[in-house]
């Protein structure tokens, strides 16, 4: 599977800009600021119907303008489809494949899996757990649209039981009637994404640690580990558990939305004790796991987006970091980089059809 096309049409600082891409390795060079970044999430968009940054649609319209588009041409063994998706300002967004409408985004995630490596990712490592569920959470909804449904469900009522919470505290009341009401509906789908996150970071677990070693030359140990209250007690039992410090925090403390995975280095946390290098390295490690895993679940290769992955890492960590990535079996891959001398030594010794694009002021 890979994009052969894409058209950007008034999104972040690009007006009008249409490439034809090259369906291996995809190289833009140039300044920061001029668009690179804004290229890849571009195409991370056509993919999950979102943005990387995790801004509102409503931010990636170009300034002064009032709707944005994007389309694109993916090719894949069941055929060629067009996508496209658009949004405008005071309306839902829409995503067409062939020019039909997807009444449901659901429906569409995980068509056209996609990873995307970017700075900013650090705060997957350093940051709180929310981060880290996130990126479980992205990954299990391109496997099977069954985990996307549970978790939205799931999200739901715990918003209502919070409000209720919030409420009886405003209030001044209780009324365990309503409150059974919602805590009757969240153990099924919250044990489908346990289940699920459970059998993910089995799988997950030696092949994050399998790529750190190859890119730190197995310098440091490392693991990622998941924990989960449910992991000892079903969400019914938590729930009756914690009423009293719910009711006292107004907010519900256990449950899939305190899940997290615990990421440590030679054995101690690596948010405490890792270099800017190993951190890098960690994230990268990271990532390339999620690929491998969606590449065996999808039983095809998703898009990889490396947005300026080489900052911050030292001369051995690079060279090793694109051995990995030419001698693997990675499908289209984009790269951005500040430094096209660095981009051409990729090329240099990458077998396989390649293209390098110029970035300034939003054209490319």
């Amino acid at each position: 599977m890979h994009l052969s096309s894409i058209k950007l049409t008034h999104f972040k600082n690009y007006g009008q800009q249409s490439l034809d891409l090259s369906p291996r390795l995809n190289c833009f060079t140039g300044l920061n600021g001029m668009g690179k970044t804004n290229l890849l999430d571009a195409v991370h968009y056509l993919c999950l119907c979102k943005s990387h940054t995790g801004l509102s649609d409503k931010n990636l319209i170009r300034q002064g303008d009032s709707f944005f588009r994007l389309e694109g041409v993916f090719e894949t063994d069941a055929g060629r489809h067009k996508i496209a998706s658009k949004f405008a300002t005071g309306q839902r967004k829409e995503i067409e494949r062939d020019g039909v409408a997807f009444t449901r985004l659901i429906d569409y995630i995980g068509l056209f899996p996609v990873v995307m490596i970017a700075p900013d990712d650090l705060s997957l490592v350093q940051d709180g757990s929310e981060e880290r569920r996130r990126f479980l959470d992205s990954t299990l909804s391109q496997v099977t649209p069954d985990y996307l449904h549970n978790l939205l469900i799931y999200n739901a009522l715990l918003k209502q039981r919070n409000a209720l919470l919030k409420k009886f505290a405003e209030d001044r009341t209780f009324d365990a009637s309503l409150l059974e009401a919602i805590d009757r509906q969240m153990p099924a789908p919250a044990a489908v994404l346990f289940e699920q996150r459970q059998a993910f970071s089995a799988r997950f677990r030696p092949l994050f640690q399998q790529y750190y070693s190859e890119i730190s030359g197995d310098r440091e140990q490392v693991d990622a580990i998941f924990e989960s209250a449910m992991s000892e007690k079903t969400l019914s039992a938590l729930l009756a558990a914690n009423i009293e410090k719910d009711r006292m925090l107004q907010r519900t403390s256990a449950g899939p939305h305190r899940d997290d995975l615990q990421l440590l280095l030679d054995e101690r946390p690596v948010k405490k004790f890792a270099s800017q290098g190993q951190l890098k390295s960690f994230l990268l490690a990271l990532r390339l796991a999620q690929y491998e895993l969606l590449r065996q679940e999808k039983q095809q290769a998703p898009i990889l987006l490396l947005d300026d992955i080489f900052d911050k890492l030292d001369e051995q960590r690079v060279r090793q970091l694109i051995a990995l990535i030419i001698g693997r079996q990675f499908g289209q891959i984009f790269i951005t980089d500040t430094q096209r001398g660095r981009l051409e030594e990729i090329v240099s010794s990458f077998i396989g059809d390649y293209k390098i694009f110029e970035v300034e002021n939003g054209s490319i």
